[in-house]
């Protein structure tokens, strides 16, 4: 009877061991080792890539048991898919990805699923109503995460009716890539306002131009914005889509080539260095953009899958949906400077407590974020 029970529990222990090894791989809590994780990234050295890297370079420190590794890839299609199979074939448990279309996020989803590394989308979500498949692909993942991004609608609609208010009524419209989700939604709003405009003011219309494409370069920025003065002599608004603000670098280089700054106004999503005098002297109208904390969440929202505290994704598509900044009057910028650039939004203190919340959690302190917020936790 002693030996029989002897090896009962030998059985069980070689079971239990067995399970803690594959509790390992799939996501279970294992808390004594650091957590690889990837970063796909268009650009991590741009102006808001930068912002991104620093905010996520302070979350691992403050958590301590996280490495990042940082893959730049232009958002060009191939190598955003490729940049992921890298990260994953280094040896990362999760990944975040951003810029990716819709068509990238097919193969990405299906590489995670099959290696069993979790992936979250930031500053993008897979298009519900124009990819539908690809939807329900990420929908039925174990591995999919969730998304972290903007209302590009009511982006779009703020930043035209800054544009129409200030007199403007032929915008050159500038994209980064044909397809995009978030592309897409951002001119369906200014589709909207426009449109919105002209059914109340009939002797007075506005219209936007057929879009250019720029890519995330600085050239491809000014190219486009070339193409646009040149083609519309009554041209007096151009809205560079974003993709990181070097488009938006370049675009404002064609206008001053032209010897049109402030004739031509100017409004962009992502925060530059220089927006506070680009402010004052009118080369630039307006921005949005400026929090650049979308990563962080993803980050978060992937630390926990891997830790083991997220779980269940399959049947579900979470999202974190975030509220831009606007900034348009050198006092908006300051008050933006004070606690977003001099400083971080969150402290070290506040990235651990997050890192425990749940989900839902999560989605109401993003939802939180203003100035207004930033400047009361900080105290000053």
């Amino acid at each position: 009877m002693k030996k029989k029970a002897g090896r009962i529990i030998s059985l069980f222990l070689c079971i239990a061991l067995a399970m803690t090894m594959i509790g390992c791989g799939d996501g279970s809590d294992d808390s004594d080792k650091t957590i690889k994780i990837g970063v796909s990234i268009w650009n991590s050295s741009d102006q808001l890539g930068s912002q991104c890297k620093r905010i996520l370079d302070q979350a691992a420190a403050a958590l301590g048991d996280v490495e990042l590794e940082y893959i730049d890839q232009g958002h060009v299609s191939d190598k955003v898919a490729a940049s992921v199979e890298k990260l994953i074939e280094d040896g990362c448990k999760g990944i975040i990805v951003c810029n990716s279309a819709d068509k990238e996020m097919s193969s990405i989803i299906r590489t995670c699923d099959d290696d069993g590394v979790y992936v979250a989308q930031f500053f993008r979500i897979v298009s519900e109503q124009e990819s539908p498949d690809i939807f329900d692909l990420a929908k039925d993942s174990q591995y999919f995460v969730g998304a972290v991004h903007e209302d590009e609608k009511d982006n779009g609609k703020h930043l035209g009716n800054i544009l129409l208010e200030r007199g403007c009524r032929k915008i050159g419209m500038i994209g980064w890539e044909q397809g995009d989700a978030t592309w897409l939604e951002r001119w369906e709003g200014y589709q909207s306002v426009v449109n919105e405009w002209n059914s109340t003011h009939i002797n007075d219309t506005a219209e936007l131009t057929e879009p250019q494409y720029a890519g995330t370069t600085s050239e491809g920025g000014e190219k486009a914005a070339d193409f646009l003065i040149n083609a519309n002599p009554d041209l007096d608004a151009i809205v560079p889509a974003g993709g990181g603000g070097e488009p938006l670098d370049g675009a404002l280089k064609a206008v001053e080539k032209a010897g049109k700054t402030g004739d031509i106004k100017v409004v962009s999503t992502d925060f530059r260095d220089d927006l506070e005098e680009r402010l004052q002297n009118g080369s630039i109208t307006a921005e949005s953009g400026g929090h650049y904390c979308d990563p962080l969440f993803a980050m978060l929202m992937v630390y926990n899958a891997v830790r083991g505290h997220y779980s269940d994704f399959a049947g579900q598509f979470n999202e974190i949906l975030y509220p831009y900044l606007f900034v348009d009057s050198p006092e908006a910028y300051s008050n933006y400077k004070k606690y977003f650039v001099d400083q971080l939004p969150y402290s070290d203190a506040e990235i651990r407590e997050m890192a425990g919340m749940r989900l839902e959690e999560l989605a109401e302190k993003a939802a939180s974020l203003s100035i207004d917020d930033a400047r009361n936790r900080s105290g000053k």
